[in-house]
């Protein structure tokens, strides 16, 4: 089980309840997760829902009238392999000692397993959150409950992306990030409650009315408890692998990450897509919503009218969901259907279409057939990230290869250009347009060797050792 997923911790040294806080910050992080949902406070039973935290305004009420602590966590879900059970909702309970929420993925869950022997059962349909609880726990009981040092003995074992926050029944938080900091993380505070907060994105301190302080480094424990935060730095690497997709697609456009503001960014990235093609075209118009700001970017650069030809319809049950984290293809192509074409803005112009992405192509298909179906005259298609060929290892779903739609099944390494017109001989369009890696990280403002791009190159040092998940022995 690998999850892609969104956490959140909150203390209040004056004692005010932290319930609506979670609660908040969670709703702000419902784009990283939308399967299920939970949040613990110590010495109690966890609260665990499937569906989003809006969903039943009575859940909402339930919790931030019934669990009132001034300290606890909360985790929203989207499982990237494995099936969606709901005994893998987090947080997680680990014996009677924490709560444990995680983001991103472990890829050497076999091992974990092995380690913990045949003294530890673990079920057979635990998470690799779950397994790591249980470890977590059996280093503890062998360092006399010493956590900073039994985390540091956990992360030297760990291969694979992580953010954890873990609760305690001692009414202590503990925050740990990968020393490659492939998933974000940062920490602010609620100055009217007087709360520290930890959060996967600074949008979730935004919509609090929360300071944000920093982002927690790569290779960062902090320890959150009545005496305040304390930092201890368990590993330093000169480089990171930081997601290139999180900028392009998964964080919301209000957050900044490692100093950059992502819709900046995907603006960027936009206006380098002209460089690699100045097309021409009557309107550039964007597939909703993450695309947006890059084809504003790309409408801002090339001089040619930016419009909204395409429109999610926001009034229905599926208008907010995000297609790409849905478990199957039935449900991603359930909230593809919700975005109406504008049929007076696209018939019998040449229009530029600009995307986040193309993964799987399933979606692609979709919103070409809405476009030829309003009369467009023709139809060039761009992404700003670069082709998709290899799994992702680190907490994104990108199927196995064959599912991809850049992929050579001959494995033959195929330039952008053969790409671009494979994949436009698929989708029945005029043109298709991929970014370079280049062109993604002038874009982000970072260098190629601080962001992880293992799904384009196949390259997957940046993790401790090669991934041991065979994607293609799991099934959804």
């Amino acid at each position: 089980m690998r999850e892609k997923c969104g956490i959140v911790a909150a203390y209040s040294y004056n004692n005010k309840p932290v319930m609506p806080i979670i609660m908040g910050a969670l709703k702000a992080l419902q784009h990283r997760g939308q399967e299920s949902w939970g949040v613990a406070a110590p010495n109690q039973s966890p609260y665990k829902k499937l569906g989003l935290v809006t969903d039943y305004q009575y859940d909402f009420l339930h919790v931030i009238r019934s669990i009132v602590t001034n300290i606890g966590i909360g985790h929203v879900r989207y499982s990237t392999i494995g099936t969606s059970d709901f005994r893998n909702v987090q947080p997680i309970q680990i014996e009677r000692d924490f709560f444990i929420a995680h983001n991103g993925t472990i890829t050497n869950s076999a091992e974990l397993e092995m380690r913990l022997g045949n003294k530890t059962s673990s079920p057979t349909w635990a998470s690799d959150t779950h397994l790591v609880g249980l470890r977590l726990l059996q280093i503890l009981k062998n360092n006399n409950n010493d956590w900073i040092n039994s985390l540091e003995i956990l992360s030297k074992e760990l291969v694979g992306a992580y953010c954890f926050v873990i609760l305690t029944n001692n009414e202590e938080i503990y925050v740990i990030r990968d020393d490659k900091g492939f998933r974000p993380l940062c920490i602010g505070s609620h100055k009217d409650s007087d709360t520290v907060i930890v959060a996967s994105e600074s949008c979730a301190l935004s919509i609090l009315d929360a300071e944000f302080e920093r982002d927690i480094k790569p290779g960062e424990i902090l320890r959150i408890n009545k005496d305040g935060v304390q930092s201890h730095i368990f590993s330093q690497q000169e480089n990171h692998a930081h997601c290139a997709f999180e900028y392009t697609y998964f964080a919301h456009p209000s957050s900044c990450i490692e100093g950059r503001s992502v819709y900046l960014t995907r603006k960027n990235v936009g206006k380098e897509l002209v460089k690699r093609y100045p097309l021409e075209g009557d309107i550039v118009i964007p597939v909703p919503d993450s695309a947006r700001p890059a084809a504003l970017g790309f409408a801002q650069e090339s001089g040619l009218p930016f419009d909204e030809g395409l429109l999610k319809d926001r009034y229905g049950r599926k208008g907010g969901l995000r297609s790409f984290i849905q478990p199957t293809a039935e449900d991603r192509l359930k909230v593809t259907r919700t975005i109406i074409p504008l049929i007076e803005v696209i018939k019998g112009k040449n229009i530029i279409v600009v995307d986040d992405s193309i993964v799987r192509g399933t979606s692609s298909k979709q919103i070409v057939k809405y476009l030829h179906n309003a009369g467009a005259k023709t139809i060039k298609l761009l992404s700003t990230f670069p082709p998709i060929t290899h799994p992702c290892y680190a907490g994104i779903d990108f199927p196995t290869q064959n599912e991809l739609v850049a992929f050579n099944e001959n494995n033959e390494i195929s330039t952008i250009e053969e790409i671009n017109e494979k994949v436009a001989q698929i989708l029945r369009i005029d043109f298709v347009g991929y970014n370079s890696i280049e062109g993604l990280c002038k874009g982000i403002g970072l260098p190629r060797n601080e962001l992880c791009l293992s799904c384009v190159t196949g390259d997957y040092q940046c993790l401790k050792k090669e991934p041991i998940i065979d994607k293609r022995k799991l099934i959804k």
